[in-house]
C-alpha cells in the first residue's frame, strides 16, 4: 500500500531534470527554476557547480543526522527510505512523504529534515518560488567519499559491459505553464462559466465566431486572457494540499511538445423540495477527468462520471415519462438512461471525450462522445445540448470572415414500438452551420440539418457527407419520407461593446400558399428567438443582463415517421419543450473574484395533450407523435393549442468558485416552479414546487432543471 502511495506521489511530481546513482542519497529534483536552492556554503556558485553543492550538502546532512534506530542496528537492517521533500519558497525543508518498512525510521526521517537550516529558495523570473525532490537514503548508511569510490567502481563494471541506459532519467520536465490555456481544447460549456468572457469575444470589429459551442481555449485567448484572470484570483498556498485544494490540478505534467491533467470530478448535492415523497433529493457524483495535448496540434479530453441521485418530484416524473425500452425506469435529461437506485433513486453513469486535431489554422477536426449547442442565446431552437451525449465527428472551417461547421452525429431511438431484440434503434443527423461577419457589427448564421434512419440497412448514408451539400434537396431527390429535413437562420447585431442582439429562426416545414391564405396551416412549422444581452449593465463590472424570448409553433421538430423527428433517447435535440409554447427569460448574472452569483425567470405557455379517452388528439406539443394523425385542426392552428399550461420558474444561485483548474464551486440554489393547466389530467397538473440545494460541484456541463 506505502509503495503504491509512493508512487503515485512520483507519479504526481515526476518533472525529473537531474539523478545521481549513490546509495545513500539518491536525490532526483522536481525543480524547474531557473536556480536552485542556495546553501550557505554554496553561496556565489552557478549552474550546474550550484546544483551539485546543494545535492551534496543535503547528502552531507543526511549523513551526518541520521540515526538508525538501535533494534534495526541489532537486527542488521538493510534497506530504503524514500522521501519526497520540497524547500518552500521561503527556503524551509518540509517532507511531503515519507516511504520506510519501519515507523521508526518514517519519525527520524522527519525529524533530520525538520534541522536542516533554512537557505535561499529557488528562483523562477527571479521570483522566490518552492521546489520538489526525492531522496532514497539506504540504510547502513555511508558517506560522499565511500558513495563516490563505489560509483567510480560500477563506471568501470559498466564501462567494460554494454553502456548503460539513461533514457528515462534523461527526460526533461518543465514548469507546468498551463498550457491549455492557449491549445484546442474544447472549454467546458456552462452558460455560468462562458458568460465571464461572452463579453469580451462579442467586442464590436472583432472577427469571431460565437455562435458554434463549446469553444476551443485557443478561440477564447484571443479575446479574453484565461490565464491572467486565474492568476489574478489565485491564493497564496505554499503546501501541496492547499495547492491542489485551491489554484492547481491534482496532476500536473508538463514537458517537451506535450502536457497532461488529471483531476477529481466531483458533483455532491443535497436538497429539499416540497411535497416531495422522498425525505430529501440529492446528487452522488464521483468521476475522473484526463486531458492534455500532443504537440500543438492533437488534444484529448476524457471525463468518466459515476452518480446516483433522486430530485424534486416534477422533474423524476419527468425523467420516468421518457424511460427507454426495457427494465430502466427513467432517462435523465441531459445525461441518460438510469438504472434503479435503492427503492426511490436512479444511478445514472455519463461518459464524455473529445479528440481535436488541428492540421492548420484554418481548420480542425473534433471527434467526441458529448453535447454541441449553436446559438447566442441561453436556449437553442437549432441545436442544443439539453440531451444526453451522442458520438459525433465535427469539422471547422475557419477563413476570411467565415466560420463554417460541419458535424455528423449517431443517435438512437430507445422507444419500445422500435427496439429489436433489446437493441435500440439507429438514426443520423448531420448539420452544417455557415456564420458569416457580415461587418462589424452585423453576423448572420445559415443552418440547415437532416435526420434519416437505418432503414434497409441504409446506415450513414453517403448522399449527405458532403460537407457543402443542400441537404433539402437530397432529401427530395431521394424521396419525400427518406429523411427530416430542417432549415435555420441565425443573426447578431452589436448595437455596442455593451449592448448585443441576437435572435434564430427555424423552418421544419413551410407552405407559400398557407401562408398567403393567412389561416394558420399546420404545415407553416416554424419557430424563432429574440434576445439581448447588456455587458457591464449600469456600469456594474462583470455584471450581465439577458432577455429572451422564444416561439415555437405546434408540431415543429416532430416528423410523419417519429423515428426522424428531431431528437435523441427521447429528448428534443431543439428546445427542451418540444413544440406548441412561448416563453420569455431574464437572466442575470455577476462575478467578482470567487464570489458568483445567478438569477433566472422563466414565464412560458405550452400547449400540452390531454391524452385521455375523452380526447386523444395531437395538439403538435408532444415531438414523439406522427403528425398526420389525431391532428385536430389544419387550420387555425397556434401556440397554446390544447392544455394550455402556465409555466412559471425562478431560479436563483449564488457561491464561492474553491478551484478554476475544475470550475469546483460550492453553491446554494433555490427553485421555485409553477405549472398550471387548463385542464388537470393523470399526467399533467396543478401543481408548485420550492426546491432548496446546497452543493460542491465541478460546473463543467448545463444541468438544466426548467421544465
Amino acid at each position: 500500500m506505502k509503495k503504491g502511495l509512493l508512487a503515485l506521489f512520483l507519479f504526481s511530481y515526476s518533472f525529473f531534470t537531474y539523478s545521481q546513482d549513490l546509495n545513500t542519497a539518491s536525490i532526483q529534483s522536481g525543480n524547474s527554476a531557473e536556480r536552485f536552492p542556495v546553501f550557505p556554503d554554496c553561496v556565489n556558485l552557478q549552474s550546474k557547480v550550484l546544483e551539485s553543492c546543494f545535492y551534496n550538502q543535503v547528502q552531507d546532512f543526511v549523513f551526518q543526522n541520521f540515526q538508525v534506530p538501535d533494534n534495526l542496528k541489532q537486527n542488521n537492517f538493510q534497506g530504503n527510505v524514500k522521501v519526497l521533500f520540497e524547500v518552500d519558497s521561503n527556503g524551509v525543508f518540509k517532507v511531503i512523504y515519507v516511504d520506510a518498512v519501519d515507523e521508526a525510521l518514517i519519525k527520524e526521517t522527519k525529524r533530520v529534515f525538520s534541522a536542516f537550516p533554512k537557505i535561499e529558495p529557488s528562483t523562477y523570473n527571479g521570483k522566490p518560488t518552492y521546489s520538489k525532490f526525492t531522496i532514497a537514503i539506504t540504510i547502513p548508511l555511508k558517506s560522499r567519499a565511500e558513495l563516490e569510490a563505489e560509483a567510480l567502481a560500477k563506471a568501470e563494471i559498466v564501462s567494460n559491459n554494454k553502456p548503460k541506459l539513461t533514457e528515462l532519467d534523461s527526460i526533461v520536465y518543465k514548469k507546468f505553464t498551463k498550457p491549455e490555456f492557449e491549445s484546442h481544447l474544447n472549454v467546458p460549456f456552462s452558460h455560468s462559466y462562458y458568460a465571464q468572457f461572452d463579453g469580451s469575444l462579442n467586442q464590436v470589429g472583432s472577427n469571431n465566431h460565437t455562435a458554434s459551442k463549446p469553444y476551443t481555449y485557443a478561440e477564447v485567448s484571443k479575446y479574453y486572457d484565461l490565464k491572467a484572470v486565474n492568476e489574478k484570483i489565485k491564493k497564496k498556498a505554499s503546501g501541496w494540499w492547499a495547492r491542489k485544494l485551491w489554484n492547481e490540478s491534482m496532476v500536473e505534467i508538463q514537458g517537451e511538445g506535450y502536457w497532461f491533467t488529471l483531476n477529481p470530478i466531483l458533483d455532491l448535492q443535497v436538497g429539499k423540495a416540497s411535497k416531495s415523497e422522498a425525505s430529501y433529493t440529492y446528487v452522488n457524483t464521483r468521476g475522473i477527468n484526463f486531458r492534455g495535448g500532443l504537440g500543438k496540434q492533437l488534444n484529448f479530453s476524457t471525463t468518466v462520471f459515476e452518480s446516483q441521485g433522486r430530485f424534486a418530484d416534477y422533474f423524476n416524473r419527468y425523467a420516468e415519462s421518457i424511460k427507454p425500452a426495457g427494465g430502466n425506469p427513467a432517462i435523465i435529461p441531459g445525461i441518460g438512461i438510469a438504472k434503479e437506485f435503492k427503492t426511490d433513486a436512479y444511478d445514472f453513469p455519463l461518459a464524455e471525450a473529445n479528440l481535436t486535431f488541428t492540421p492548420s489554422k484554418y481548420l480542425d477536426l473534433q471527434l467526441g462522445y458529448g453535447r454541441n449547442f449553436i446559438g447566442d442565446g441561453y436556449r437553442s431552437l437549432l441545436e442544443s445540448d439539453g440531451a444526453s451525449p451522442y458520438p459525433y465527428f465535427k469539422l471547422n472551417t475557419n477563413f476570411w470572415k467565415i466560420k463554417y461547421t460541419n458535424t455528423y452525429m449517431w443517435l438512437k431511438d430507445v422507444r419500445p414500438e422500435v427496439t429489436l431484440e433489446r437493441t435500440y434503434a439507429t438514426k443520423f443527423m448531420a448539420n452544417h452551420y455557415l456564420s458569416w461577419n457580415v461587418s462589424n457589427k452585423l453576423n448572420l448564421g445559415f443552418f440547415e440539418s437532416v435526420i434519416w434512419t437505418n432503414t434497409n440497412d441504409r446506415g450513414f448514408d453517403v448522399n449527405f457527407v458532403n460537407p457543402i451539400i443542400f441537404y433539402r434537396s437530397v432529401e427530395f431527390a431521394s424521396s419525400a419520407r427518406s429523411g427530416n429535413a430542417v432549415l435555420g437562420l441565425t443573426f447578431k447585431y452589436k448595437w455596442s461593446n455593451q449592448i448585443n442582439f441576437y435572435g434564430q429562426f427555424i423552418l421544419d416545414e413551410f407552405s407559400l400558399g398557407d401562408i398567403k391564405e393567412r389561416d394558420n396551416s399546420w404545415k407553416n412549422k416554424y419557430g424563432y428567438q429574440l434576445g439581448v444581452k447588456y455587458y457591464n449593465a449600469f456600469k456594474v463590472d462583470n455584471l450581465l443582463l439577458q432577455l429572451e424570448y422564444n416561439h415555437v409553433r405546434p408540431y415543429v421538430y416532430s416528423h410523419s415517421m417519429p423515428i426522424t423527428n428531431y431528437a435523441h433517447n427521447n429528448q428534443s435535440i431543439g428546445h427542451q419543450w418540444g413544440g406548441n409554447f412561448k416563453e420569455f427569460i431574464a437572466i442575470a448574472r455577476y462575478h467578482k473574484g470567487r464570489l458568483f452569483a445567478d438569477a433566472k425567470v422563466t414565464v412560458g405557455t405550452r400547449g400540452l395533450d390531454f391524452d385521455t379517452a375523452e380526447d386523444s388528439f395531437n395538439y403538435g406539443g408532444n415531438i414523439y407523435k406522427d403528425y398526420d394523425e389525431k391532428r385536430p385542426f389544419d387550420s387555425g392552428v397556434k401556440v397554446g393549442q390544447g392544455n394550455k399550461t402556465a409555466v412559471f420558474i425562478a431560479d436563483f444561485q449564488g457561491g464561492y468558485l474553491v478551484n478554476p483548474s475544475t470550475n469546483l464551486k460550492l453553491f446554494g440554489s433555490y427553485i421555485y416552479r409553477s405549472f398550471d393547466p387548463t385542464k388537470n389530467t393523470e399526467t399533467t397538473f396543478t401543481e408548485s414546487t420550492n426546491w432548496f440545494t446546497l452543493g460542491l460541484r465541478a460546473d463543467i456541463f448545463n444541468w438544466y432543471f426548467d421544465y
